[in-house]
C-alpha cells in the first residue's frame, strides 16, 4: 500500500541528529503554510539546495511532528546545534521523533514537499 509524506530535507550530519533526538529545533528562515504538521519526514542530504529546482538524492532518516514554530532566540543555539545564530530566523519545533532504521533512499527537495513511500 502506497502513502503520501510531507517532506523536509536537511543537510547531513543533522538529519541523524534529529533521528537521535540531539537536534530538536530546526532552523529555517520561512515557515511552512499550516501546522501542525504530522508525520514529517527528514531527509538527510549532502548538499544545501540553494536554487528554485535544486534536488539529489537523499535517505530517509526519521519520521517527526511539528506542532508550533516561534522567533528563534539566541538561547535555543544549543537545540538548534546550530554554528552561529542570527536574528531574524524560525525555530520549528521537533516533537514525536521516530527513527527510520533502514536506509531508505528518496529525493531530497527544496521547501516541504511530498514523497510516496509503499508500505509492503
Amino acid at each position: 500500500m502506497k502513502k503520501i509524506y510531507p517532506a523536509l530535507s536537511i543537510v547531513a550530519p543533522m538529519g541523524r541528529h534529529i533521528a537521535q533526538g540531539k537536534k530538536t529545533l530546526e532552523i529555517r528562515s520561512w515557515r511552512p503554510t499550516h501546522l501542525p504538521l504530522k508525520n514529517l519526514l527528514i531527509v538527510e542530504n549532502q548538499h544545501y539546495l540553494t536554487q528554485e529546482g535544486d534536488e539529489e538524492l537523499g535517505y530517509a532518516v526519521a519520521m517527526v511532528d511539528v506542532e508550533s514554530i516561534h522567533s528563534w532566540r539566541e538561547d535555543e543555539f544549543d537545540s538548534a546545534m546550530a554554528s552561529y545564530w542570527e536574528e531574524g530566523y524560525w525555530a520549528w519545533v521537533l516533537t514525536n521523533v521516530r527513527p527510520i532504521h533502514i536506509s531508505m533512499p528518496v529525493i531530497a527537495k527544496r521547501k516541504i514537499y511530498f514523497i510516496e513511500i509503499d508500505h509492503a
